[in-house]
C-alpha cells in the first residue's frame, strides 16, 4: 500500500508524540494502521508525504545513489539573485557535510498555495520571494540550512514533487490523503 498525505504545518511526519511538544502527529489523520512515513517533513514544513506498509520502499525511494528527485518550494526572505540561486545549485556547506549539485529556479509568480495557519510573519521593510529546489538527498533540514547559507532564510517550505508526482495534481487539501493508484505509483518511481 502507498499513500499520499498532504502533510500540513505544525504536524510531525511520525505517529507517536515527542515528549513535551505541542505539534500534532499523523497519529490524528485516520490512516490505515502499519503504515509509516517514507522519508521526513519537519513539523514546520508542508506538502507531499507518502507512507507505506512495504519493507524497503524506503531505502529505495530516499537513497541518493538512485536518484529519486524531491520538489521543494520555499518562500525565503529578500529575493534571490541568479547568483544565489547558482551557488545552491552547485551545492552549499551545511556543517560538515557538501549538498550535492540541485536545480534551483525563481517561482514568479508566487505558487497557488492554501494559506498556512499561522500564517508566515509579514515584515513591510523585507521582501520575499519563492524558489524551487529539486534534491536527490534529504539530510536533516537541509533545503533550511542551504537557504540559510546563501543569506535567504527560509520563511516557508512545501515539497511539491516525488519523483514525477506533483502534489496539485492529487487533488489532496491540507491534512487529507488517499491511496495512489498504479499509474500515481509509477510516477513516484517507474520500479514500483
Amino acid at each position: 500500500m502507498l499513500l499520499a498525505l498532504h502533510k500540513p504545518y505544525g504536524v510531525l511526519s511520525q505517529f507517536t508524540p515527542e515528549p513535551g511538544s505541542a505539534w500534532r502527529t499523523l497519529a490524528d489523520f485516520g490512516l490505515p494502521p502499519h503504515v509509516y512515513a517514507l522519508g521526513r517533513l519537519d513539523a514546520d514544513s508542508e506538502g507531499l508525504l507518502l507512507l507505506s506498509d512495504e519493507a524497503g520502499l524506503n531505502s529505495r525511494l530516499l537513497d541518493p545513489q538512485h536518484g529519486h528527485r524531491r520538489e521543494y518550494w520555499v518562500q525565503v526572505e529578500r529575493i534571490p539573485a541568479p547568483a544565489a540561486l547558482a551557488q545552491l545549485a552547485r551545492g552549499v556547506k551545511i556543517g560538515d557535510h557538501h549538498t550535492l549539485p540541485c536545480r534551483t529556479w525563481s517561482l514568479d509568480p508566487a505558487p497557488p498555495l492554501p494559506a498556512r495557519n499561522p500564517p508566515v510573519r509579514y515584515r513591510k521593510t523585507v521582501a520575499d520571494g519563492w524558489i524551487a529546489i529539486e534534491l536527490t538527498e534529504g539530510k536533516n533540514r537541509q533545503v533550511r540550512r542551504m537557504t540559510a547559507a546563501v543569506g535567504h532564510p527560509t520563511l516557508r517550505l512545501v515539497r511539491a514533487r516525488i519523483g514525477q508526482l506533483a502534489l496539485a495534481d492529487l487533488g489532496l487539501a491540507p491534512g487529507k490523503w488517499r491511496p495512489l493508484s498504479a499509474a500515481e505509483r509509477g510516477l513516484v518511481a517507474p520500479s514500483l
